[in-house]
């Protein structure tokens, strides 16, 4: 019973991947110009993480109106990078916009960890729709999952105390997304005897 509207694939990609994209290459034009806005000096890096909120926005806002849906998990990101932006720019302070991925990636393993806890997968009540599998791999995929959350937080806390910004984009661009993406698809072959299938319904 879902009011989600179809979309083309690559359409969709492109929004939901695109903003980071074009952070990435905004950052990569203007990361050692200077800016004065307001009489205050900001570093292409705080520039390119404003000028990312918009666009984010625009992105999140195109998709809302052609799919009618927004998932929570995106309009929470969407939040703490708005949260993080506004605090990067009053304070004038990079890292605010930094530690906000360990703060994204932190959260998501509590929440998951606190329905572990409960005994409880609030992964399936995101995704059953999606992908109808079992509580049993449910439970699997969550435990693992928020590990794979708890790693990522502190592989983000590792990576902006210790390396330069210029590694730090590459690395929020396309690492962690790119490892978190790999290990979901890991995790989904892992776990294909837990889905439900029609054949699987007929036999039980």
């Amino acid at each position: 019973m879902s009011d989600v509207k179809p979309i083309n694939p690559i359409v969709k990609q492109v929004l939901e991947l695109g903003p980071t994209i074009l952070f990435f290459l905004i950052y990569l034009r203007i990361k050692e110009d200077t800016f004065v806005i307001g009489g205050t000096e900001y570093t292409g890096f705080i520039v390119a993480a404003l000028v990312f909120v918009p666009i984010l926005l625009v992105a999140m806002g195109i998709l809302w109106r052609l799919t009618g849906q927004l998932s929570r998990m995106q309009v929470f990101t969407a939040f703490m990078v708005i949260f993080f932006g506004g605090l990067t720019a009053w304070f004038n302070d990079e890292r605010f916009f930094k530690m906000k991925t360990s703060i994204v990636y932190g959260l998501f393993a509590v929440l998951l960890g606190i329905g572990l806890m409960r005994g409880q997968s609030y992964l399936a009540y995101v995704m059953n729709e999606m992908m109808p599998m079992r509580d049993e791999g449910w439970m699997i995929l969550t435990r693992r999952l928020c590990a794979a959350f708890a790693g990522l937080a502190v592989a983000n806390e590792i990576v902006w105390r210790t390396m330069s910004t210029d590694a730090w984009v590459k690395i929020e661009t396309f690492g962690f997304p790119v490892a978190l993406m790999a290990f979901l698809m890991w995790q989904f072959t892992a776990l294909q005897p837990y889905l439900i299938t029609d054949e699987t319904d007929s036999d039980t």
